[in-house]
């Protein structure tokens, strides 16, 4: 017994000691809770080692060490989140990645687990572009309203963000306090939660500090909490963002408060848009300048306002603190519910004068002050006229390059850009054409003078010059500018009729074809190509060809060129020819012409009109020929097995070819842009308008019928009586496939294709050309039918010029032509299917080149993010282009366009540029008068009103052997009328310029590498 009551008592003794040991611990525990909140020394220590691995640097080239945002207000906004989207396509676009940040395990492991990256963040950041020497041409930083140091903040500020958002921020005597953590508002949030369990209607304090609301409102979803966990990872986020620099968080909360006043997000203003900080929220909202509100915050620190400056010193302690209360519910706050802010905001001023923050009068002064929002505030950039054109064109691109919906969004990303042009000369150019605008120089210019500005106002006509360097990185833009009033950019965003323009791509195509020509007999024997010759429908072309060679054997490519450039032709305009559908004839510029026949070379010096239709004609012969094996003059000696061939080859082969292109052109297309396409083809007279539209919308209504025709015909005065017979007349099945095409003078296919694809708009090309089978051998099945053979014959002239027309245009399109279609007319070689100046420009570029495509480059470099740890640089890769024509042909028109100024149509010229050493740099060019007029026709096709839509005249030209680009003289609207000016004025005005472009001519391009 005596043993077993020790055993108890011993037992009990340890129990005692157990308890007490346990007891002490959690008073351990506990005091080192309190120790730990009061002073954060575990914190620091344990965040401090853990941020401290946190460590990019940049490497040259693409790498897999890195990790990107994929959400966040702030990632989204400077561009972060979409930097692997424009890395892949920029470098499927020719660029490649020169440097990249490589991130350290420790950054890359936190991140994937859901940290935010930690860095130091930009207060500010913008697109900054660049010239080609590094001269700031552009640059936007958002917002733009910032205080630049913790020092430079009013303190009256600092103490009424306090007061709302984070009282005990700076009460602790511990350097290494967590700023994420403020453990008295935690516990109040706590236990207000707890409260609430019970009574719905108590409210709740938030629990967040200035560091997790950073972080909530830059990197979370949306900028919301959406949860527990989406808090946690706030806190530890912004723990390690505070401890980055060491243990000791005095500097780290001071930063935190600057941040906080710098970024706090304030919903969109009208006008302005998204506004970030106080700074842009005292200016967008009520529309108070930065500065003046900062000189009387400060003063504030001196004592109270005088009673001059009582009301203006009132509305900026009122402004400044309703900012900080309308975080809260920013676009409730700021633009639906602004009584509540004020009301909240006054409330707001009496506790703090309660609790001594600011004085009363102070508080009496902003209590008085009229709290007025401001109608619209706007951004505006400050640039000269230079500056403006150049980086308005290189953000353009660059909205189109990264697929960015705005400019508002483009100029908030965090990217610098480098481009290729050459700001000096930039601006001379701008300088020089600017002056235009002034009468009084234009006079001194000499500008008033017949085909010049004689007549109309020349205030009124714009201008447009662009300057490309042919090197081997590519073709580079040094300038382009125009004096156009807004952001418009009139040789890359035009359609414009531009004249004779149009001969020089007619010129580089006919040359192809005698090249091709020279590739397929040049190596046959003599008997071989008399056996060619002999035939009766082989096309003039070829014909000529092959005569040639048979006369010069084994001749080479470049004198057989040369050969093609002396063929002859009339210039008389006494002909009429069949085109486009019906009869068209043409006229000359120079009425001199007429009755002269002259060789090509001669025509294209002197811009001579019926010499390109007819060689034209010529062109449009030779693709039938190589399609058919036949021409259009031959075709009343088709025997029915021929025909039958013709035709079945048509529905079946070349059916598919059509449906192909046809696809391609229009499964990218909505109805309504499909039908503006459609609509843009065809003849605008009623009766084509309404086949194409009864055809393509059988469901519509009458209203809906008329409405479309008084949409396109304006300036008509159509009756309800005839609209309806219209109506009725193309009523769906009124009319076969093949006579729609053939009454709007489009190719059946192309309607049918176009309705498919508004039908079937996930419709593969498999699938469109299964479902077009019947269909292909519909289209031409009324050929079979009709008697009368001229009538078979004259709609299978119509139809093959259209398909000649599409073999054409593939070809103009491999040498840069910007549109979808030619119109099928030799007019197009007059400049009807209309051109773009900077397409010209790229045609002069491949001949500078030597028939070689290269890209037209505007920018070399993109870096994205700098100085943070999503850093990324592209740059532009040398390319060797892609050749498009042969080098002889290239050669062949480049002596042609200097021949055009050493003594045709742009001879103003014709003494080059002076050089340095005796040297002068030659220039060659083509001129085009644009006078673009719509027409407008009644019933029966007759014409009832002619209407100036604008006139236009281009010179493309190049200079010695790297330079080229095009001038443009343009007005549009129905003043164009009052002008007589021809392309005349474009090459005096370059003549004009050439003074500030020898300069550039001196720099070798090893130079302007360097």
């Amino acid at each position: 017994m005596k043993n077993r009551a020790i055993s108890q008592k011993r037992a009990g003794k340890g129990r005692l000691i157990g308890w007490s040991l346990f007891f002490l611990m959690i008073v351990a525990v506990m005091v080192l809770a309190v120790w730990e909140m009061q002073t954060s020394r575990i914190q620091a220590m344990v965040f401090s080692r853990i941020a401290e691995d946190f460590i990019w640097q940049v490497g040259p080239g693409h790498t897999p060490e890195i990790r990107f945002p994929s959400h966040g207000p702030y990632d989204l906004r400077l561009g972060y989140v979409r930097i692997p989207e424009w890395r892949d396509t920029l470098t499927a676009g020719g660029y490649a990645v020169s440097a990249q940040a490589r991130w350290s395990p420790e950054l890359i492991r936190y991140n994937e687990l859901g940290v935010f990256s930690i860095y130091p963040e930009k207060t500010q950041a913008g697109i900054t572009v660049y010239d080609q020497r590094d001269r700031q041409i552009m640059r936007t930083r958002f917002p733009q309203r910032v205080y630049p140091g913790y020092g430079s903040v009013p303190p009256i500020l600092i103490r009424m963000l306090l007061y709302i958002e984070n009282r005990y921020l700076f009460e602790s005597s511990s350097p290494y306090q967590n700023p994420a953590i403020e453990w008295k508002r935690q516990g109040k949030s706590l236990i207000d939660a707890v409260i609430a369990i019970v009574d719905d209607d108590h409210h709740v304090a938030g629990g967040s500090t200035l560091a997790t609301q950073i972080e909530k409102f830059r990197h979370s979803p949306d900028g919301i909490t959406t949860g527990a966990r989406e808090k946690l990872r706030q806190i530890v986020s912004a723990s390690l963002r505070a401890y980055q620099w060491g243990e000791w968080t005095v500097d780290a909360r001071r930063r935190i408060v600057l941040d906080y006043i710098n970024a706090i997000p304030l919903a969109a203003a009208p006008g302005y848009g998204e506004v970030i900080g106080i700074g842009d929220g005292l200016w967008a909202w009520y529309g108070m300048d930065f500065e003046t509100v900062n000189r009387l915050l400060w003063d504030l620190e001196k004592g109270p306002p005088d009673r001059h400056m009582r009301e203006q010193t009132g509305r900026a302690v009122k402004a400044a603190l309703s900012l900080f209360l309308a975080q809260r519910r920013p676009s409730a706050y700021l633009l639906t519910s602004r009584q509540s802010l004020e009301a909240l905001t006054e409330s707001y001023l009496r506790l703090m004068t309660r609790d001594g923050l600011i004085s009363p009068a102070v508080r009496e002064a902003a209590l008085g002050a009229d709290l007025s929002f401001a109608r619209e505030a706007q951004i505006v950039y400050r640039l000269d006229p230079a500056r403006r054109k150049a980086s308005n064109l290189i953000r353009s691109r660059l909205l189109a390059g990264l697929d960015v919906e705005r400019l508002y969004d483009l100029d908030r990303l965090d990217m610098d850009v480098k481009t290729t042009i050459d700001l000096d000369l930039q601006e001379r150019a701008t300088d020089m054409l600017m002056g235009l605008r002034d009468p009084s120089h234009v006079e001194r210019a000499g500008l008033i003078a017949p085909f010049l500005l004689e007549k109309g106002d020349p205030t009124g006509v714009v201008y447009s010059f662009s300057l490309y360097e042919a090197t081997y990185d590519g073709n580079l833009l040094r300038v382009q500018t125009n004096t156009y009033d807004g952001p418009f950019n009139i040789d890359e965003q035009t359609k414009l009729d531009l004249g004779s323009s149009a001969k020089l791509r007619t010129l580089v195509h006919y040359l192809e074809i005698i090249a091709g020509l020279h590739q397929t007999y040049g190596g046959m024997e003599a008997h071989q190509l008399a056996r060619v010759q002999g035939k009766e429908t082989i096309d003039p072309l070829s014909r000529w060809a092959v005569g040639h060679l048979r006369e010069n054997p084994k001749q080479d490519l470049s004198s057989m060129l040369a050969a093609a450039m002396e063929r002859r032709y009339s210039g008389s305009p006494a002909e009429r020819f069949f085109t486009g559908g019906g009869l068209h004839s043409f006229s000359n510029f120079n009425r001199a012409d007429n009755n002269r026949v002259m060789s090509v070379g001669d025509a294209f010096k002197n811009s001579v009109n019926l010499v390109f239709i007819r060689l034209m004609k010529d062109i449009v012969g030779y693709h039938i020929f190589q399609r058919y094996g036949t021409t259009p003059g031959a075709l009343e000696k088709l025997d029915e097995p021929d025909k039958r061939r013709l035709l079945s080859v048509f529905a079946d082969r070349e059916g598919i070819v059509f449906i192909r292109r046809f696809y391609d052109q229009y499964s990218r297309k909505t109805p309504e842009a499909a039908m503006d396409l459609l609509i843009e083809e065809i003849r605008p007279v009623p009766a084509h308008l309404a086949a194409v539209f009864r055809f393509l919308r059988p469901e519509a209504t009458m209203e809906a019928f008329a409405g479309f025709l008084h949409r396109h015909l304006p300036d008509s005065r159509l009756t309800m009586p005839f609209i309806q017979k219209l109506y009725g007349d193309y009523a769906p099945g009124a009319f076969i496939l093949a006579d729609i095409g053939y009454i709007a003078n489009i190719h059946p296919l192309e309607l049918w294709t176009a309705r498919y694809m508004m039908e079937h708009p996930e419709a593969g090309i498999r699938q469109a050309i299964a479902d077009s089978e019947d269909v292909r051998q519909e289209v031409y099945q009324w050929l079979f039918k009709t008697r009368s053979r001229s009538k078979q014959f004259q709609r299978i002239r119509t139809i093959l010029e259209l398909e000649a027309f599409q073999d054409v245009h593939h070809a103009w399109q491999r040498m840069g032509y910007p549109f979808d279609y030619l119109i099928p007319s030799y007019a197009t070689t007059l400049g009807s299917s209309a051109d773009r100046p900077g397409a010209l420009a790229e045609l002069s570029g491949i001949i500078l080149n030597k028939g070689v495509r290269k890209p037209m480059v505007r920018v070399q470099r993109l870096h994205f993010g700098m100085d943070t740890p999503y850093e990324t640089r592209l740059e532009r890769t040398a390319s060797v282009g892609k050749k498009v024509i042969p080098v002889e042909v290239a050669q062949i028109v480049e002596g042609a366009m200097r021949e055009v100024v050493a003594d045709g149509t742009a001879r103003r010229l014709q003494k080059g540029i002076s050089l340095s050493g005796g040297r002068y740099a030659t220039i060659g060019g083509k001129t085009g008068t644009g006078d673009h007029r719509y027409k407008t026709f009644g019933p029966g096709g007759a014409l009832i009103g002619d209407r100036v839509v604008n006139r236009t005249a281009t010179f493309v030209f190049f200079i010695g052997d790297r330079f080229f680009g095009t001038i443009t003289a343009y007005v549009s609207g129905p003043t164009a009328g009052d002008y007589a000016f021809s392309s005349s004025l474009p090459v005096q005005v370059l003549k004009m310029m050439l003074p500030d472009l020898a300069p550039l001519l001196e720099i070798s391009e090893e130079e302007i590498r360097e």
